[in-house]
């Protein structure tokens, strides 16, 4: 038998060594002055990253293959934030995993305890509570009365005490910027003149407001609020977005907050600061002696924290739930969002409009950026992957800036407050929003990170203007497979700056997620909302549905599937599927191609958005949908004529124009000095706007369709797959009577003249529709795809004289439209080649 040599068995022992990463151990009872071994394991993450940080000083050999901290499962209440720094990075070959073994909880809370039900009168309880609320003294945390704005029981959140109940809002009466104050109508049996520390949350538009009111004085039936600094001076000198005052549609809703006085149904409650004391009425089956009642302390659990020159790199987080953030600046500073939940430092309007950037602007702003309950920052090759973020009161996980090749997938982000995700840069505290954002050097930019296969629900529940996912200036991020619901406003909102201007942004893409029940508050909104010029970047292969009927939008009908925002240039979007094409292009950039989106998209695209199956565990955690009604929009054609004083664009231009606004270049058709464009009235918002671009010196919209003969309908055949339109125009001749004559005839053409109708059976026309706008009409005929006009028309006589003498009358009502000959009619608009 040979023998083995003593040298050969230590280099054996050392590849085997050396094959498995050094494993450190945490558990409730452990202790920090333990090893971390899995039998003497330490008692904090803190520690474990401090025991890591020491291995990798020291360059151990054993950390060669990485590091592995094991979390044992339990709730490990955090007293401050868990730091990673840049000397606990990792290396590709050697990196630092964090991971839950079994279900580990890392809170920012602290446990509410000593409740009693409440006996004796308190001031300002409303006697319909009498009897059913409990109280106990408010926590102490660092030494004092912890202030909170959030209140988890069994973990659900309790709703803070406010003026109305259940989704009801009231309707403000008035908004003073000058004097910064609003007037609201005051509610019967509620007393709100001498209520300190009452706030007001007031809906504008696509964000709320959190207001400190400072004041309240009562005239009548109404009462004029006026409100602390900074936010009464944010208010009322931002233009946009302002409180909404509409005879239409309705004043902007809101709601008074934090009061004893509103503590009035069960599932809420209220601090009293002033006398260390929390109430809460409880729900019905809530057992106070024995409930798990939780109050945020942290507004940060995590940071990973690098910097330009030394990031975080190889630091990977698995199988942790992170819960129980809090978020104090609306109670110290109020909060006025600008967009996506940055809330506004200074805004204004312009006296006079124009920067260099943009020569029409009219307004200023500067934002600041809500805590999260995790961030990153200067971060490369770092992950969150089957993790959970829930109960938390602002943003869930923030990469801030300056990371890269991180990913963040297959996690669970659920009752958030702001929005589950956000990352990059969105604007500098110190730099106005419009401006773009084009760093000199380009480590600031988060770049090729991946948001993949998360779900995210019932989030923005507190900050109704926050969104799903939030990406700022990003260059190749890649969010794909995610699944959003339960959304107050946008799904995915990409891109900041509103600017033409080429930037940071390029290489994004949007791919594969399924985004439903969304706009529940806020509108100006869509599933996925796009800013600024990002080259080569990609919306495809999405499914955008249900969004609700918020009742208190500003204006009803402003809400989409698809949003392409000011200055959005160089997108390709393409394989979409909505129910129907209610998409907006406000003032985009060149560049865009809109392709194969709306209800036709494939069946295999969309039973493949959202979660990938290996996710599909996740989807039982779904947050249940509000009761709310789901939006339907009404598709109906609509009519554009384009008068131009000179010649008209080149077909090419035309082509170039209709791929960027989401148009058929076979709905444009010209004539002399005319175009028109035959389309959806769910692209009229848009091309009010995009059509300008073109240089007419007058834009007609024909949205008055008095007649509509429908094949299915008057025939009762089946129309064919395909059609060519034919659109022709003339006008009624000036006698008003003899217009009305006209309209008569056609709106009982069907009962009193069928034959008309037969005849257009017998023609194959599909459809005849005519619109008619002061007195010019537009005829559209809808005939075969392939077949000529001229062969079938003739066919509308046959046998069938009624339709000449019907033809007969119509020629003393008609006259041809400015620039016809003499002897002309009708004018055929042809279509572009």
């Amino acid at each position: 038998m040979k023998k083995i040599s003593l040298t050969f068995l230590l280099m054996i022992t050392l590849l085997y060594f050396r094959a498995s990463a050094i494993d450190i151990y945490v558990s409730m009872n452990g202790a920090d002055t333990d090893l971390g071994t899995k039998e003497k394991p330490l008692a904090t993450l803190h520690s474990a990253i401090r025991k890591a940080r020491e291995l990798r000083r020291l360059n151990d050999p054993a950390i060669k293959n990485g590091i592995n901290i094991f979390i044992e499962k339990g709730f490990y209440q955090l007293y401050e934030p868990v730091v990673l720094r840049p000397e606990d990075s990792g290396t590709k070959e050697s990196p630092t995993e964090i991971i839950g073994n079994g279900h580990v909880v890392l809170s920012g809370g602290v446990h509410v305890k000593g409740w009693k039900k409440l006996n004796g009168i308190v001031a300002g309880l409303p006697k319909t509570s009498a009897g059913k609320v409990w109280v106990t003294d408010v926590p102490n945390f660092g030494g004092t009365d912890l202030q909170f704005r959030q209140l988890w029981v069994n973990g659900t959140k309790a709703i803070r005490a406010k003026s109305y109940n259940g989704d009801a809002m009231g309707r403000i009466l008035s908004w003073d910027k000058k004097n910064q104050t609003c007037k609201i109508p005051l509610q019967k049996n509620i007393n709100i003149a001498n209520i300190k520390g009452m706030e007001m949350l007031i809906h504008q538009w696509w964000a709320i407001a959190n207001l400190r009111v400072k004041s309240v004085k009562i005239s009548g039936n109404s009462a004029e609020l006026s409100f602390l600094q900074p936010e009464s001076r944010i208010q009322s000198e931002h233009p946009w977005p302002a409180p909404w005052i509409s005879e239409k549609t309705g004043n902007s809703a809101f709601y008074l907050s934090n009061a004893i006085q509103f503590l009035d149904e069960p599932g809420e409650w209220f601090e009293d600061l002033k006398n260390h004391k929390l109430y809460y009425w409880p729900k019905a089956g809530e057992n106070m002696l024995d409930a798990e009642v939780i109050a945020p302390a942290l507004e940060t659990l995590v940071k990973i924290e690098g910097t330009i020159d030394r990031p975080v790199s190889f630091v990977h987080f698995k199988g942790i739930s992170f819960k129980h953030s809090t978020w104090l600046r609306p109670s110290q500073q109020g909060h006025v969002p600008h967009q996506a939940g940055m809330y506004m430092l200074d805004a204004y309007a312009l006296e006079k409009a124009g920067t260099p950037d943009k020569p029409t602007l009219e307004n200023q702003a500067w934002v600041g950026r809500p805590a999260s309950a995790v961030e990153v920052t200067y971060a490369h090759n770092t992950s969150f992957e089957s993790c959970r973020f829930e109960h938390l009161a602002s943003t869930g996980l923030d990469y801030k800036k300056g990371t890269s090749n991180s990913q963040i997938k297959g996690n669970l982000f659920k009752d958030i407050g702001g929005s589950a995700i956000l990352i990059g840069t969105f604007s500098d505290e110190a730099t106005e929003v419009h401006l773009p954002y084009n760093p000199s050097d380009e480590r600031e930019i988060s770049t090729n990170d991946k948001i993949e296969n998360n779900l995210i629900t019932n989030v923005t529940n507190e900050d109704w203007g926050a969104v799903g996912i939030g990406a700022g200036y990003v260059r190749g991020i890649e969010i794909s497979h995610n699944e959003i619901s339960g959304v107050s406003y946008s799904g995915i909102s990409m891109g900041w700056g509103w600017t033409k201007t080429q930037n940071a942004m390029k290489n994004n893409t949007i791919r594969g997620n399924k985004i439903h029940h969304y706009g529940k508050h806020m509108y100006d909104v869509a599933g996925i909302y796009t800013l600024s010029a990002q080259p080569n970047s990609f919306i495809t292969e999405n499914v955008v549905d249900s969004i609700y009927k918020a009742p208190y939008a500003h204006l009803p009908e402003h809400w989409f599937y698809l949003y392409t925002d000011e200055g959005s240039s160089d997108f390709t979007i393409k394989n979409n599927w909505t129910p129907t094409e209610k998409y907006l292009q406000n003032a985009n950039g060149p560049g865009n191609l809109w392709k194969s989106n709306g209800p036709k998209v494939s069946q295999y695209i969309k039973q493949n958005a959202g979660l990938a199956q290996p996710f599909h565990y996740l989807l039982k955690e779904k947050a249940a949908h509000s009761n709310r009604t789901i939006n339907q929009a009404e598709d109906k054609s609509v009519v554009f004529e384009l008068i131009f004083k000179d010649k008209l664009p080149g077909d090419k231009a035309l082509k170039s124009f209709a791929e960027e606004n989401n148009l058929l270049s076979s709905s444009i058709y010209k004539w002399d000095n005319r175009l028109v464009f035959y389309t959806s009235s769910l692209k009229v918002e848009s091309l009010q706007q995009t059509l300008k671009r073109l240089g007419a010196t007058e834009i007609k919209l024909y949205d008055n369709m008095f007649y509509d003969f429908n094949r299915e309908k008057n025939c009762g055949d089946q129309a064919v797959a395909e059609w060519d339109n034919i659109i022709l125009s003339a006008n009624l001749v000036k006698d008003e009577k003899m217009q009305k004559e006209y309209l008569g005839y056609h709106k009982t053409q069907f009962e009193k003249w069928p034959e008309i109708s037969k005849g257009f059976c017998n023609a194959e026309f599909q459809r005849l529709a005519i619109f008619k706008k002061d007195r010019q009409l537009m005829l559209i005929i809808s005939i075969p795809k392939g077949k000529s006009l001229d062969d079938l028309n003739p066919k509308t006589t046959e046998n069938n004289p009624k339709v000449d003498e019907w033809n007969a009358i119509m020629k003393n009502y008609q006259e041809g439209i400015e620039g016809t000959k003499p002897d002309e009619v009708w004018v055929f608009f042809k279509p572009i080649e």
